[in-house]
């Protein structure tokens, strides 16, 4: 069954206790289950290094802690986070993944630089909340699959290359030998090119919020 994670926190200045670390198949890292003062349960993406038993809170007036959460404007600057805004109130969607962690690094104004897993520079709202600390489950990219068919239980069937089909199926397809045919540049099965080709639509980009690019 899917769990519903609480990317928002917005049950501010409520203490709830952390009740069970629990692996979720739907998502890479742990999640932990809170319990608040009020009875209501949630479940948040888990911290490293966050215990059954620790206590968590999320609003303006809280103590820089683990898994708490708060806005960018009051965590020290350096700090570790993860489950960041990227609008006031519409909930984390920055940083998510096992292993996960961004780095605060320093404010213009109303926005503050926000260091990315990519390498990536980005300008944040003020007001923007993120989470105190790194994502659990660490280990996760040193998983190996293994063999064909625990991937095939994940639902990802085998995938054929472009060159070693037909020229009716594929802009690679035929030839002689494993010469690729007609089009010298990669391209997908419908002709669209396949490696560097911008598809982003410009109508209301975030490129501006940019200060240093991934690559």
């Amino acid at each position: 069954m899917y769990r519903i994670i609480d990317y928002r926190r917005e049950k501010v200045n409520i203490p709830a206790r952390v009740e069970t670390i629990e692996y979720d198949p739907n998502r890479s890292t742990w999640i932990a289950r809170l319990c608040y003062r009020d009875g209501e349960r949630r479940y948040i993406l888990a911290p490293l290094g966050i215990r059954v038993g620790d206590t968590v809170m999320s609003g303006d007036n809280v103590e820089i802690n683990l898994g708490n959460t708060l806005p960018l404007r009051l965590i020290p600057m350096g700090s570790l986070i993860h489950n960041i805004e990227l609008k006031p109130g519409k909930g984390g969607q920055l940083v998510r993944g096992a292993g996960g962690v961004a780095q605060l690094m320093g404010g213009q104004g109303n926005y503050f630089q926000v260091k990315l897993p990519s390498g990536e520079v980005r300008l944040i709202y003020k007001d923007c909340r993120a989470t105190i600390g790194q994502l659990s489950n660490l280990d996760h990219q040193n998983i190996s699959i293994g063999k064909a068919g625990r991937k095939r239980k994940m639902g990802i069937r085998p995938t054929v290359r472009g060159v070693a089909m037909n020229p009716v199926d594929h802009p690679h397809g035929g030839g002689e030998g494993k010469a690729p045919q007609g089009n010298p540049h990669p391209v997908s099965p419908w002709g669209q090119l396949a490696k560097g080709y911008k598809t982003r639509k410009k109508k209301k980009s975030s490129d501006r919020f940019i200060v240093k690019r991934r690559k």
